[in-house]
Formats: C-alpha cells, sequence, structure tokens
C-alpha cells in the first residue's frame, strides 16, 4: 500500500504542509521530475512552469487561503520553493490542451523506432457513483480506476488532514499536490476524470486539483453544488475536468467543469458512469481535439454496461475496475512495454469507497493484478453504519 502521511493533529495549516511536505520528500521529488520533463516535452522548462503557476495564486486565495498557506509549508518542509508546488498544483492548467498529443507525437516516434505497431492511447479514468437506491446493500458509492503515467504510482501517497473547520479528509493523491481521490468524514467523496477542454489554461481560476481538495470541505453535494456557482462567478475554473461525487445522504453528482462554465451531467439518475470527453449539451464545443484519447468513448460504454446490472454490488463495482475486455485500451489497463516511460499510461490504482460508512478500498497497482485493500481513515466509521 501507498504511504499514508497523517497531519491532522496539527493545529495551523502551514504547519500541517510542513509535516506533509518533510513526510514525503522524496516522493514530491519524484513528482517534480515527472512533471518537469512533461513539461519539457512541451516547451516549458521548470522555471517556466513555476512562473505560470503563480497566475494562479490570486484565484487560490479567492477560494481558501489557507490552501496556499499549506502550500507554502509543503514546499518549506519538502526543502523546495514555493513556485514548485504550486507548479504541481496547477500542473493541468500549466500543461497546454494539445499537451497529450505533443508528447504522443515523441512516443510514437520512439514505437516505429522500435518497430512496434498500434496506436497511442492517452485516455485517463473510469469513475462510477452509485445513489443509496441502486446499490444492493443501500449504501453510495463512488469508485473510479486513476489512469496515468506509471511512474508516478512512485510518488503516491495516503493524506490525512484537515479542513479549515476542522473536518477531517482523506485522500490518495500524488505527493506535493493537495488532494485528488477521497473522501471526508461526513461521507463527501469526490473522484477526477480529466477533460481537456478548447479554453484550458486561457485565464487564471481555480485549479482543478485545488477544487477537489476544496470540494471535500463540504458535508453534501448540495452544499457543493453552491459553492460551484459560487465560484463560476468568482475566480472561474483554470482547467476542465469532470468530478464525479457522492454523499453519505445517497445523493450522486457528476460535474464537468470548463473555463467557460460547468454544468452537471444526468442529474437525478441512480447510477453515473463518466470517462474523459465532455457529456453535457452545453459543454460540447468545448472539446477539445481528442486524438490522444481514443478509448474515453469506447471505456464509457463499458462503463454503461456494469451501471445497467442494477441492483450494483460490490462484485460488481470491482468487476468493472478490474475489466479488460478491450486490450490495452480497456477500462483496467496495463502498462504497454513498447513505449517509452514517460508515455506508458496505466492504472495506477483503483479506489472504491463506501460513503455511508465512511471507509474505502484501494487496490494499489493495476486493480486485475491486486485485491483492494482497506484503508483506515480514522473516522471512527463504523459509528456511522446506517444512520446516514
Amino acid at each position: 500500500m501507498f504511504p499514508v502521511i497523517d497531519v491532522r493533529s496539527i493545529d495551523s495549516a502551514r504547519a500541517r504542509g510542513e509535516r506533509y511536505g518533510s513526510r514525503a520528500k522524496e516522493r514530491i521529488l519524484h513528482s517534480v521530475q515527472t512533471y518537469a520533463r512533461l513539461f519539457a516535452d512541451c516547451g516549458l522548462d521548470w522555471t517556466e512552469a513555476g512562473r505560470r503557476a503563480m497566475q494562479y495564486r490570486d484565484a487560490i486565495h479567492a477560494t481558501d487561503p489557507e490552501l496556499l498557506e499549506e502550500m507554502e509549508g509543503i514546499a518549506h518542509g519538502a526543502k523546495l520553493v514555493f513556485s514548485d508546488i504550486l507548479a504541481l498544483n496547477c500542473r493541468t492548467e500549466i500543461l497546454p490542451s494539445s499537451f497529450l498529443a505533443q508528447v504522443s507525437d515523441k512516443a510514437a516516434q520512439a514505437r516505429r523506432h522500435n518497430q512496434a505497431l498500434g496506436l497511442l492511447d492517452w485516455g485517463e479514468c473510469t469513475a462510477m457513483a452509485v445513489s443509496a437506491r441502486a446499490s444492493k446493500d443501500g449504501h453510495t458509492w463512488l469508485a473510479q480506476n486513476w489512469d496515468w503515467i506509471g511512474r508516478q504510482r512512485a510518488a503516491l501517497v495516503v493524506l490525512h488532514t484537515l479542513d479549515v473547520q476542522g473536518r477531517a479528509i482523506a485522500t490518495l493523491t500524488e505527493a506535493g499536490m493537495l488532494a485528488k481521490i477521497g473522501l471526508n468524514d461526513q461521507g463527501m467523496a469526490v473522484g477526477l476524470n480529466i477533460l481537456r477542454s478548447v479554453a484550458d489554461g486561457s485565464k487564471p481560476g481555480v485549479p482543478v486539483h485545488v477544487l477537489l481538495r476544496h470540494a471535500l470541505s463540504f458535508d453534501s453535494l448540495k452544499a457543493f453544488r453552491m459553492r460551484l456557482h459560487e465560484l463560476a462567478n468568482g475566480p472561474g475554473f483554470g482547467a476542465a475536468s469532470n468530478i464525479p461525487a457522492a454523499d453519505a445522504s445517497g445523493d450522486i453528482g457528476s460535474f464537468e467543469i470548463a473555463p467557460a462554465a460547468w454544468s452537471e451531467h444526468s442529474a437525478h439518475e441512480p447510477v453515473l458512469v463518466h470517462t474523459n470527453h465532455f457529456l453535457c449539451t452545453p459543454l460540447l464545443d468545448q472539446q477539445a481535439v481528442m486524438a490522444s484519447s481514443l478509448s474515453t468513448e469506447a471505456r464509457l460504454r463499458c462503463a454503461q454496461h456494469y451501471a445497467a446490472q442494477t441492483p450494483i454490488s460490490v462484485a460488481t463495482i470491482e468487476a468493472l475496475l478490474r475489466d479488460e475486455s478491450d486490450g490495452l485500451l480497456s477500462v483496467c489497463r496495463k502498462p504497454d512495454p513498447t513505449l517509452p516511460e514517460q508515455a506508458r499510461v496505466e492504472s495506477v490504482a483503483g479506489i472504491r469507497i463506501d460513503c455511508t460508512e465512511r471507509r474505502w478500498w484501494i487496490a494499489p497497482n493495476v486493480p486485475s493484478q491486486v485485491e483492494f485493500e482497506e484503508v483506515a481513515t480514522g473516522f471512527a466509521a463504523n459509528q456511522y453504519a446506517g444512520l446516514a
């Protein structure tokens, strides 16, 4: 399992960040090396990436100033400069919407050089949210595979921290980042499917990974929906993403975010699935060229097949996350050994979250190859059973 870093006993945001940074120092440096290489493939050196990241500081401050303090602490604890940590948390916004194609072109050249056949795919992540009324056990579930560059598995950590109100948060994230996939002690859970819009990075707005952490400071999807309206009318959003979410009340949601606007996909449906392209009609014209995500529509159809198998059981959820029916382009994705390391996308982990009982399980490798292990949240989860 991934290293667990618990900073909940520390009072201030900056001090929590310092503890996180010092304990995850080596993994944070691994993250910096990974993204420095990706930026370089797009013609950006690390110094320029940090300069661009600083443009998002005001939007982050408008969202939650304590998150800036925490990032300053992470930098100090890891013996880095603030712009290094900010660049990690703004990596989606800094990378151009065409970056996948640029890196893919280089990988394709290497592949041809190795006389390997086939097409490249940079599709990332498949998610499912199951409402209480659609699940076999009457619980609310959020699950997804996290597909990304395989080398970043060595940078992952489980972070236990607090929000500005003292709410406990558990998140699986890349070291140095505030959050990615996780839940809080009220049973609110979020995931992430990266989308790419034509306006990504066109103006400073709330970065995706900051938004994920901020989402975990709410008790319910109802409150988060209201906050999305406020943020859209305030600092706005820096880049596109899909945030699948669920809460202990039984509510589920799938929010598509873009610099131009945000929308909710199939509200009130009992089961929601999403991959890596826009589904909301108001945002379809925001879709960037999808040549580098060949599998997203096929993975969506696969997820829809499992979503139709109501009532949804834990076995159904795990079967989706382990589905290899489309080879290297499947929901459960194995690395393609013919590709160079920086282009070798795979399922770095699988996650399923029981919002009702505030419990979660992580498969710490390609899900078809390992078991889902329960990871302690420290939320005294059993006291919540049956109370949501």
